[in-house]
């Protein structure tokens, strides 16, 4: 079973428009347009069997909209072979986060994803790490956007240091690090973050990266705790696993990577 740990979509009537916009801001093509049935094709086309969707909560007020949203989903997709599975989300300005964590359980979803960039806030503000603290009390995983942002790329929110505050601070139980520890910061987290408690993803990795970098993080960090991911639309699925087939030689690595350290996780 392949799992990609790291997809957006988006509702049918603004997606091809949200991707337009986010294209001119990135100054970058996506692979897809946004939609869900495009990302089905994808991964029928990659033989990608489960594709986790993480949707970023930019205002307060789009919590319930995005979450039953998430559900939905969920729903729509329960017992097939071929699914998608979302996460939820949150916003650090949101009241009573307590109950908006569990509101999150009680929907049945898996875990939450958070981007410090579209949410302008540090990633070790405090709001965060109560968020975490509280995330991981009820077992739910989190995906965090690490590193630069192409969209952002002057105010970089989730950093090297903050994300070791967090570690050592908060000790997430099921915290994972998008964009192979911090897009763009890679010497950096071969340094500090690999070895560490914390999971990896691959997620837009490819044709940015180079090989002897990332080899040396996953020399140093395990294959246990590293997620294939893409972050379709904006990096194609079936590139991203041609790219990792080339690098990990190890067929039992690769096998861990590719989808049973998610089916773990999950």
């Amino acid at each position: 079973m392949i799992v990609d740990f790291h997809t957006h979509i988006f509702p049918e009537k603004i997606a091809v428009k949200t991707i337009q916009k986010l294209e001119e801001k990135a100054g970058v093509k996506a692979f897809t347009d946004g939609r869900e049935e495009s990302l089905l094709n994808s991964m029928k086309k990659a033989g990608v069997d489960i594709s986790v969707i993480l949707p970023v909560v930019t205002s307060p007020a789009q919590f319930d909209t995005v979450n039953r949203f998430a559900a939905a989903v969920n729903e729509k997709y329960e017992g097939k072979s071929m699914r998608l599975v979302s996460f939820g989300g949150i916003h650090p300005d949101s009241s009573d986060y307590k109950n908006k964590l569990r509101e999150i359980k009680s929907l049945g979803l898996k875990g939450i994803k958070l981007h410090p960039d579209y949410q302008d806030t540090f990633f070790d503000d405090i709001r965060y790490l109560r968020i975490l603290d509280y995330a991981s009390q009820l077992d739910l995983t989190i995906v965090v956007h690490a590193g630069v942002d192409i969209g952002y790329p002057d105010n970089v929110r989730c950093t090297i240091e903050g994300i070791c505050k967090v570690l050592d601070e908060v000790r997430p139980k099921k915290l994972v690090l998008a964009h192979y520890g911090a897009f763009k910061l890679w010497e950096e987290v071969q340094e500090r973050i690999a070895g560490r408690d914390v999971y990896l993803d691959t997620a837009n990795i490819t044709g940015y990266i180079g090989d002897e970098i990332f080899l040396k993080i996953l020399k140093k960090h395990g294959a246990d705790k590293i997620l294939f991911a893409t972050d379709s639309p904006w990096n194609g699925q079936e590139e991203t696993l041609a790219h990792l087939r080339r690098l990990v030689s190890d067929e039992n690595d690769l096998q861990k990577i590719l989808g049973l350290n998610a089916q773990k996780l999950m």
